[in-house]
């Protein structure tokens, strides 16, 4: 018995070591990628949910306060103002720019001739950066007679628009130019997903007399469901950390009109020079997309199952 027990054991340390020598170049690959995950990510998160709790000076942390920076953040006049705009933000980047990525890769698909003149086209504003490309946006969306899209208007004989200068307008126009930027990068996801449909679907369809309406909703719609729902979760998560636009387009303004979780967080740190609200209110907004990706994972399990 303590024979085969010592062979058994051997065998164990055998397969262990084995597996890790075959496996042991793609340690090596992965490890500069951990490493550089680590310091670069994982630990600025860390060391910021701790400084969260603390006063700091130069950015070095002096004395424990608890909770105290949550309150001073969760306690200032424009926080609901803040998060209300968050909120609008991601409720006109759904009704903006979450439909036509779908409706552009469906027509792609059908095409013969002219698809990747199509594709190149829709996805070379994904290449621009956003700060660029808001740069771009502001001076169309000019006020005044010197504003590209005023100057349109005026040669139609239409009065000048004061654009990102109306509070009820900043927020949808802002969205417009995000969605300019970067609808290429969701329509190829969508494309991929339509071309990875197998076409006997679409042929036994077909064969049942269905019409494209009714193929769309019963063979093309729930093929793409799991990345559309991919896609919806990933568009709110990155839309509730906007932060580039509205800097680069209006500053927050007029009045705040514009002004975000992740801008104020960055007004907190660089223009007041107070880091550990900006930490707090950072470490807030990582709850809140928590509590968003929880919601991703159920919905996911339940339509897997």
């Amino acid at each position: 018995m303590k024979a085969e027990q010592t062979m058994k054991k051997s065998r164990k340390k055998l397969g262990g070591g084995t597996f890790f020598q075959r496996n042991l170049s793609g340690w090596l690959i992965m490890l500069p990628s951990v490493f550089l995950f680590f310091f670069l990510v994982w630990r600025p998160i860390g060391m910021g949910v701790v400084y969260s709790f603390f006063r700091l000076k130069n950015y070095v942390p002096v004395e424990f306060v608890g909770l105290q920076n949550y309150r001073d953040v969760l306690s200032d006049t424009l926080f609901l103002k803040t998060l209300w705009n968050t909120v609008q933000y991601v409720i006109w980047s759904i009704i903006i720019g979450f439909i036509p990525p779908i409706l552009f890769a469906v027509i792609i698909n059908e095409m013969v001739h002219i698809n990747s003149f199509m594709k190149t086209s829709i996805y070379f504003p994904q290449i621009v950066p956003a700060v660029a490309a808001a740069l771009v946006w502001y001076f169309l969306y000019l006020p005044g007679q010197s504003g590209v899209f005023n100057i349109i208007l005026s040669k139609f004989g239409l009065p000048a628009n004061n654009w990102l200068q109306n509070a009820k307008q900043t927020i949808p126009l802002i969205i417009f130019m995000d969605f300019w930027n970067g609808c290429g990068g969701a329509m190829l996801l969508y494309l991929a997903a339509l071309q990875g449909i197998n076409q006997e679907l679409y042929e036994a369809a077909k064969i049942d007399g269905a019409g494209i309406p009714r193929r769309f909703m019963t063979v093309t719609f729930p093929s793409i469901f799991p990345i559309i729902l991919l896609q919806f979760v990933r568009q709110i998560i990155n839309v509730f950390q906007i932060m580039q636009q509205p800097m680069t387009l209006t500053g927050g303004g007029p009045n705040n009109a514009s002004i975000s979780l992740n801008l104020t967080a960055f007004k907190y740190a660089f223009e007041r020079f107070q880091p550990e609200r900006a930490l707090a209110l950072g470490v807030v907004t990582f709850l809140i997309l928590i509590v968003v990706t929880c919601f991703y994972f159920r919905v996911q399990k339940k339509y897997g199952e």
